[in-house]
Order: C-alpha cells, then sequence, then structure tokens
C-alpha cells in the first residue's frame, strides 16, 4: 500500500488514509487501495470490523484535483468518477461493520466516506463539506450514499450550497453518531464502538446488514418474509445456540472479543 496505512488490531482491520500531505486527498491509487482493503475485510473471516481514519489530524479532503485533472479525456473521466462510486458501493455493501473516526476535513469524497460507515464519530472541530458545485463540478458518485444517510432535505441543502458543517451540527442531522471533544475522547469513543461490535456474533450483524438494506424501498411484505427466514436459520445455526447457552450459563458467548487501544 502507498496511500493507505494497513494495520490488525485484533480482529479489527485499521485502515488509515495516508497523504498528510495533501490531508488524505483521495487519488485514483487511493481508491483501488481502498477496494483492495475493503475486499480484505470481507473476505477474510478474522477480520471482524474495520476501523477507517486519516493521518495528520485530516479524515479526507476530497477527490485529489491535481488527478483528476491529469486527464481530460471523456471515457478515461467517467472511468475514473465511476470507480470511485463502485469503492464507496462495496464499502457500504461489507458485512463487516465500518467505523468511521472523523477529525478536521471530511470534504466531498471524504463525506462519502463518512456517510458509508455503520457508525460515523466525529471530533467536534470536524469540518464536513461538499464542495463540489463551488468548483464547477458535481458530487456524482458520493450523492446517492449523502441522501441514503441524511435524507434529501439535509443533503439538497448541502449539495447546492457546499455548504460546511461541524461535528455538532453532523451530529444533529445524522450524518455523525457521536461527537468527540478532542483527539483522546475520539479514540476511546472509538475502542467503546468498537468493543460493542465485538461483542456481537460476527453472522448475525453480516444478516443485520443485509436485511435492513433490503428494507431500503423493497416491498414490506417479501423484505418481512426474508427477514422471518433469516431468523429462523440464525436461531438454529451456531451462533444462535451458543449465544443462548452462553446467556443461560451466565457467560460470554464463545466470539466475543475487545481491543484496549486504536495502536
Amino acid at each position: 500500500m502507498e496511500t493507505l496505512l494497513l494495520q490488525r488490531i485484533g480482529p479489527v482491520l485499521s485502515v488509515t488514509l495516508n497523504r498528510p500531505e495533501v490531508k488524505n486527498a483521495m487519488s485514483g491509487a487511493m481508491v483501488q487501495e481502498l477496494v483492495a482493503a475493503f475486499t480484505q475485510a470481507r473476505d477474510d473471516a478474522a477480520i471482524r470490523a474495520v476501523l477507517l481514519r486519516g493521518a495528520g489530524g485530516a479524515f479526507c479532503a476530497g477527490g485529489d484535483i491535481k488527478d483528476m485533472a491529469s486527464s481530460r479525456e471523456p471515457e478515461a473521466m467517467r472511468t475514473k468518477n465511476r470507480s470511485f462510486g463502485a469503492m464507496l458501493e462495496l464499502a457500504d455493501t461489507l458485512p463487516k461493520p465500518v467505523v468511521a473516526l472523523v477529525e478536521g476535513p471530511a470534504m466531498g469524497g471524504g463525506f462519502g466516506l463518512a456517510c458509508i460507515a455503520d457508525c460515523t464519530i466525529a471530533e467536534a472541530k470536524a469540518s464536513f463539506a461538499m464542495p463540489e458545485v463551488s468548483l464547477g463540478i458535481l458530487p456524482a458518485q458520493i450523492a446517492p450514499f449523502v441522501v441514503a444517510r441524511i435524507g434529501f432535505t439535509q443533503a439538497r441543502r448541502l449539495g447546492v450550497s457546499s455548504g460546511r458543517i461541524d461535528g455538532r451540527e453532523a451530529l444533529r442531522i445524522g450524518l455523525a453518531h457521536e461527537v468527540a471533544e478532542g483527539v483522546a475522547d475520539l479514540e476511546a469513543k472509538g475502542v467503546a464502538a468498537l468493543n460493542a461490535i465485538l461483542r456481537c456474533a460476527p453472522d448475525a450483524v453480516a444478516t443485520t446488514k443485509a436485511l435492513m438494506r433490503a428494507s431500503q424501498g423493497g416491498e414490506l411484505g417479501a423484505t418481512l418474509d426474508r427477514a422471518a427466514t433469516a431468523f429462523v436459520a440464525a436461531v438454529s445455526g451456531p451462533e444462535g445456540r451458543e449465544g443462548t447457552k452462553a446467556f443461560v450459563d451466565k457467560r460470554k458467548p464463545s466470539w466475543a472479543a475487545s481491543v484496549e487501544s486504536l495502536s
């Protein structure tokens, strides 16, 4: 990896965007490396969660404008833009939970990454925006994920104005789930979020994520039918048997794990 730092913290894959000299602006190379990291997380059963953050006090300043300008050929630009959307889709559909810790700027593509995380924790002074229209371009690939996360009306407000919001406003509109006061608190809240996830059964988590995605825009009756079938499989499966037995025995189930720090 040239643009990411990958680290295993117990059952967690820590993915750090690592271009601090440009506030972790996202190049084509970074997009491809994120695809590789998310694919690794998806396919490795030992990985239970993904931690996403940025190096050097910034989350992600958005797309690398210089990288975008390196090719003006329309089909090449379309392919590069669409590849970013494919990366977000891969992250959004990941069967493992994603926890994002946001400090500093989360602009454009960084805003999109914050939107696909299952748990986004923002430092109070973090800065979120979709600045694309102020540059005469579009938030093309992040738009569906932003709308799904914060709703049409808030997405429209921020999309047409390139308005900038802080961590507290991100919490208010549903972009962030928690606000941290400083970096130490951000890390502590990250540890707590990961440990809450690691107390849960991995297959049950994956199926729950899939059921929730299927409920978006799907026909309600069909969604509930699939949910009932999945419930029976879970209750009668190894996790259901182990979980209920552990409850009766007043012990932790076999999958329970924890992390003490993010380093």
